[in-house]
Formats: C-alpha cells, structure tokens, sequence
C-alpha cells in the first residue's frame, strides 16, 4: 500500500512539474506533448489545425506516459494511463479546457479557442492506472519524427556584410 501511495504521488509530482511528457499509444511512435495535470490526469489537447497531433491515442485504450525531471532534463519515471476523451461540452471537458487554454501559447484564436478545439480538436485525459515502469538503462534516443514544421531557413545574403561591418566599426 505505501509503494502505491509513493508512485502515485510520483507520477502526480513529477507530471504537475514537467513541462512536456512523452506519451506512446498502441503501435503509435512516442510523441513529446505538452500537457496540464488537472483532477488526476494529464490533459492533452491536439489532432486539429495547428495543434499537437494525438497518434494511436483512443478513448479507453492505455498509453505510456514518461515524464522527464525538470531541474535535470533526465527520465524521472514511467507510467500507464488509461485514455479518456470527455465529450465537448461536458463538465470534465469544460474544466479541463479552462485549464489547457491558460498553457496554450502563441494561439492565433486566443478568444474563440474553446470553440475551435470543441469543433476540429480531441482533449483527451491520461489517467494514471497507478502502475510505474522500471527506468531502461539505455538512452531510447530516436530519430526525430518527419514534420512539415520548420525553423531553418537560408541566411539572406546580406547578413555576412552586415555582420562584419558592425566588427570593422569596432577595430
């Protein structure tokens, strides 16, 4: 009973804590996704236009959560979680989307969000089943998953020029 009771305030800490949680659904890739803890669970919102996508993640089926240490960046532990999508619209909906939309940032709708996600997006619930994993002794590095998202782009071609003109200034 009190290994129970520790895992479970564990998992509860650690999830509050971290700012990103991996998460693995059946025969799905491990996403990272970021979360809110509220009630008990952590609550994801996503597989809509420009949110988070939810791969392999269906209400009532299990999902494994890790969840890094966030001083360290480092496994901190592994959980199982029973997946539940509330209705939009009902109450553990509503709260959860409260919830979400304070943590959601840079959202192009930040007024009409709550209707969008009830329209085109999933908020699932990841319950814990108070089961915890054994931490691998190997890294589990993968490749990074292929997206459409994208951050590097050429350099424009005066940026050398600019740059070394401001060092000639100096010397």
């Amino acid at each position: 009973m009190t290994s129970e009771l520790l895992d479970r305030a564990l998992i509860e800490e650690a999830t509050k804590k971290s700012g990103l949680i991996w998460v693995r659904g059946p025969g799905a890739p491990v996403r990272a996704l970021w979360h809110v803890w509220h009630d008990g669970a952590a609550c994801v919102i996503g597989d809509g236009p420009g949110e988070q996508p939810l791969p392999g993640l269906t209400g009532g089926g299990p999902a494994e959560v890790t969840v890094r240490s966030k001083d360290k960046g480092g496994r901190l532990v592994t959980w199982s979680a029973t997946v539940v999508e509330p209705a939009p619209g009902s109450e553990a909906w509503t709260a959860a989307v409260a919830e979400l939309r304070g943590k959601r940032l840079n959202a192009p709708d930040a007024e009409t969000m709550p209707e969008r996600w009830a329209r085109e997006c999933r908020v699932l619930r990841l319950e814990p089943t108070g089961a915890t994993s054994p931490l691998p002794g190997g890294s589990l590095a993968e490749a990074p998953l292929p997206t459409p998202a994208t951050t590097r782009r050429p350099a424009p071609a005066a940026l050398p020029r600019l740059l070394l003109k401001g060092r000639r200034r100096r010397a």
